[in-house]
Parts: C-alpha cells; structure tokens; sequence
C-alpha cells in the first residue's frame, strides 16, 4: 500500500489540497498526519474538514503543539506570531474541531512504524530532531524500524545501523530511497503548509510499505494567494512572508 505522509499542514488548505492531489494521482491509498494541522494559516476549519473525513476512513492523525495549545487554552511558550496565531484559531473553530483535536493520539504505531510529531524519546515535551545526535536519541527510543515525523519544516533522512552508527542523508524531491529494515530509519517529512527551508513548494513524502521505498516531494502550489489571505485576515503579517519566501 502506497501511504502519504504529511506533517504540518497548520491550516494552509492550499498547500494540503495540493498534496493530497499530487498523493492520490501516485496511488496513495492511506493518509498519515503527523501534527500542527493548525496554526499560522487562514483555514483551520477547511484543513479539519478534510483530516477528519480521512482519519474518520483508513487515515491517522496524531498531536502537534499547535493543535495541543488550541485546546489547552495555553500557548505561553510560543513566539508572539504563533501565540498570536493560536488565539485567532481558537476563536474560530466549533467545539467539534476542538474537540477533534483533543481526542488526537500523541503517537501511532503499526507494521514497525512509529508515527510522531516531534521525537520518540519525548513525544509530549516537543524537542526537535536537528541533527544526527538527535535522530539517534529518537531510533533508540522505540522498537520501531521506521519513525515518521514532522516539527521540523525541514524534510531530513537518517538511519542507524545496529551498533548505533548514525548517518544523515539530504532527500531530493522525487527520488526513491530504500528502506532496508536491516537499519533504523527516521524520516522528517518537511511542512506542508509553511516551508521553512528556502523552498516555498508544500513538502510531503509517500512510503510504500510493501517495498519499504520512500519517496520526499516538492508540490507547488498558490501560496501567494494564501499569504494575501493571512494578510487579510488579521494573521501576523510575518506568517505571510515565511510562505513568499519559504524561511
């Protein structure tokens, strides 16, 4: 089965739009969401409308901070933007919305994979996988092959051999890598809804579990219209900029 993997969508409905399009016409079957649907972008419901009706199917979503600070009431840590973002969302979304994202597991897991917003070792204190020296403290903290993950808008791929050698691999859009479960592997999938890696283009990734082959994606999409929307909309103005200029 062909599963698609995205991770901080944070309420950019076109961007997930896009994806999901691109996904589909390369036969995804299965949708995976690995946190932040909310915050920063100007839809927050139409991205909830979707995930719930996929999730409600064969799909999984699992927590992200952002969605955590919405129905926490609590986002004291954040930088003023997001703060400032998840003030707007809240004031937006129906209880169902909210209470869809309350009832959203902080991890999920099947056939040696463990699926997580930010890391393994902590998944509730969203610390960020930056470099090998934490994508090894994440492979070892689960039994898992496989760990797919998002926090970092920055698509990444490492793998650990069985004595804990760890190597960091750059992805390239639409190039096939193997998976052999002969060594760990952890996948950052990049955003989809606010690129920070001076790409604007929404960042996915497709795995195929039969043949354990995953594939990183650029998709691009009218994130111009999407920036002139959170302009419009009350948003901090630099939340707009990071989707023009992709940092």
């Amino acid at each position: 089965m062909i599963v698609a993997l995205l991770s901080d969508v944070h309420a950019n409905f076109e961007a997930l739009s896009a994806c999901l399009e691109h996904a589909r016409a390369r036969a995804a079957e299965r949708f995976i969401f690995l946190g932040d649907h909310v915050g920063y972008g100007p839809d927050p419901e139409r991205v909830l409308e979707v995930l719930t009706n996929l999730v409600g199917g064969n799909g999984i979503a699992v927590l992200g901070n952002h969605d955590l600070a919405v129905t926490q009431r609590s986002s004291a840590s954040m930088q003023e933007a997001a703060r400032a973002a998840i003030d707007w969302t809240r004031k937006r979304l129906p209880a169902a919305q909210i209470d869809f994202l309350a009832g959203l597991p902080l991890t999920a897991e099947e056939g040696g994979r463990l699926y997580v917003h930010a890391n393994a070792w902590a998944p509730d204190r969203w610390e960020y996988i930056t470099g090998v020296f934490d994508a090894r403290r994440s492979m070892r903290a689960t039994p898992n092959r496989w760990t797919f993950c998002g926090h970092v808008h920055t698509p990444a791929l490492y793998h650990m051999t069985d004595d804990g050698r760890t190597s960091a691999f750059v992805p390239q859009s639409g190039v096939r890598i193997p998976l052999p479960v002969t060594r760990r592997w952890l996948a950052v999938v990049g955003s989809v809804g606010q690129p920070r890696d001076g790409n604007p283009a929404a960042s996915y990734a497709l795995f195929d579990d039969e043949s354990a082959l995953l594939t990183f994606f650029r998709v691009p999409y009218d994130y111009a219209s999407v920036a002139r929307r959170i302009r419009e909309s009350g948003l901090p103005t630099g939340l707009a900029m990071r989707l023009e200029t992709g940092a």
